[in-house]
């Protein structure tokens, strides 16, 4: 992984990105495209984060079609890209514009990311897709298995992968400044002030709600299991919610544990264990504790990370403070420990860090500052869909570097952590069947069933 060109690209990408100019040079060479060919794009979810990834490739190409279940959000897109043809079923968009489109972005909630996607890739569409990159273990693997069958170029959208702050961070961890690191903690401030599940709502909702006519209810299901509209599910706060979210594990892990995940090579753990809040069928738990055990990787040690997210008995759920030497622990973030000291990432998407004991580093940390600064405003969510964009034009996947190879490993390994709460107790996996060994029960968490109609 070479800095040099790593921060070149990035600097070409975040400051074309907005002009909706493509580089010329390589991607004269990408499966036969002229270097200032335009991409058909269809975005599917054009509400909430699926609003700027819309402009975001709408600068890098023409949007031929745009998909939402809510009219209200899909018209006020639409109006922004008056040439677009307009769906509320992302099936029958792929089924009559197939031949029409290059790339698909789907920006839907967590539970419908598979079905979309998938459908797209078997057309030989090239896809971007929202983290996390399912919501399930299997759904995760199967995407993955398909981009490589299909040859299609895929990123996921945690955009702090494409900071510049991220990929010097990369370089730090393995420069070996730290010595060799075993453990690691994980935190977050999901879901506080972001949406309610455990305890605020433990139950489902039995009052009878008319379904609003400019929502498509049947549609925002897709392979959930069917239950009665509400609006405690639509348009946000279905994050909380087993059946259509992944919690503050799904929302965050593939961001704040990215650092880590990549810097180390992590892969697939052989065990998760993990604590909790109280349980319920319907939402997350107020709390979760949640341990990954992964084996050694080629010269690197075995790695334990834990994972801390929402309150426990009135105070946030946080790692020792201890482990911070004195530094009073970010909002989130990582904390990687090393024989020789602790690299610690005060932010959501890695992108900063610092070292600790803060005395022992102190000139090493000056370096690191200056870079930092000097990077902080650079705009990674434009440049990551650049970056898309490029491994299209070049016809090579690897040029993005959360490609589905990549991310379909770090979400698979995520959200392993949400079937062992689910079940409330630890769990074996075997990373080459993709099945956990000691828990025949698990396996109803890591491959869900999908309503009729919606089978990936």
């Amino acid at each position: 992984m070479s800095r040099r060109i790593d921060r070149r690209r990035f600097l070409q990408a975040s400051s074309l990105a907005g002009f909706g100019i493509l580089l010329p040079g390589p991607w004269a060479h990408g499966q036969g495209r002229s270097p200032n060919e335009k991409l058909n794009f269809a975005c599917i979810g054009v509400g909430g984060k699926g609003s700027s990834d819309t402009d975001h490739v709408a600068a890098l190409g023409n949007i031929v079609a745009l998909c939402d279940i809510d009219s209200d959000r899909l018209g006020k897109k639409a109006e922004r890209h008056s040439e677009a043809k307009t769906y509320s079923d992302f099936r029958k968009l792929l089924d009559e514009l197939a031949p029409k489109i290059d790339a698909v972005v789907v920006s839907t909630p967590d539970h419908t990311h598979a079905a979309a996607a998938l459908m797209a890739m078997r057309l030989g569409k090239h896809v971007y897709c929202q983290k996390p990159l399912a919501h399930s273990p299997y759904e995760a693997r199967l995407m993955r298995e398909t981009a490589a069958e299909r040859k299609v170029a895929t990123q996921m959208g945690n955009q702090g992968t494409s900071h510049p702050g991220f990929r010097d961070g990369i370089e730090l961890i393995r420069s070996g400044v730290v010595g060799p690191i075993r453990e690691v903690h994980v935190w977050t401030n999901r879901p506080f002030k972001y949406w309610k599940q455990a305890p605020d709502i433990v139950a489902r909702p039995t009052e009878t709600v008319s379904v609003p006519p400019h929502v498509a209810w049947d549609l925002f299901l897709g392979p959930a299991p069917e239950r009665p509209y509400n609006p405690v599910y639509h348009p946000h706060n279905w994050r909380g919610w087993w059946d259509f979210g992944t919690g503050a594990m799904g929302d965050m892990a593939c961001h704040t544990a990215n650092l880590t995940f990549m810097a180390l090579k992590l892969g697939l753990p052989t065990r998760v264990s993990s604590t909790s809040g109280e349980l319920n069928p319907e939402t997350y738990p107020a709390w979760a504790t949640i341990t990954y055990e992964f084996p050694a990787r080629d010269d690197l040690p075995a790695v334990k990370l834990t994972w801390y997210e929402g309150a426990r008995d009135g105070a946030r759920n946080l790692p020792p403070a201890a482990l911070f030497h004195g530094e009073t622990p970010s909002d989130s973030g990582s904390l990687l420990v090393g024989e020789k000291g602790s690299i610690f990432s005060p932010s959501d998407y890695g992108a900063e860090q610092r070292l600790l004991p803060a005395k022992q580093f102190e000139a090493k940390q000056s370096e690191l500052t200056k870079a930092q600064q000097r990077d902080r405003n650079k705009n990674a969510d434009a440049a990551h869909k650049a970056e898309w964009v490029r491994a299209i034009k070049e016809g090579d996947p690897k040029i993005a570097y959360s490609n589905f190879d990549y991310s379909g490993r770090l979400t698979e390994a995520m959200l392993l952590g949400n079937v062992s709460v689910r079940l409330g107790k630890s769990i074996e996996y075997d990373a080459v069947t993709g099945q956990v060994t000691n828990c025949p029960e698990a396996a109803q968490f890591v491959r869900p069933e999908f309503r009729r109609g919606w089978t990936i």
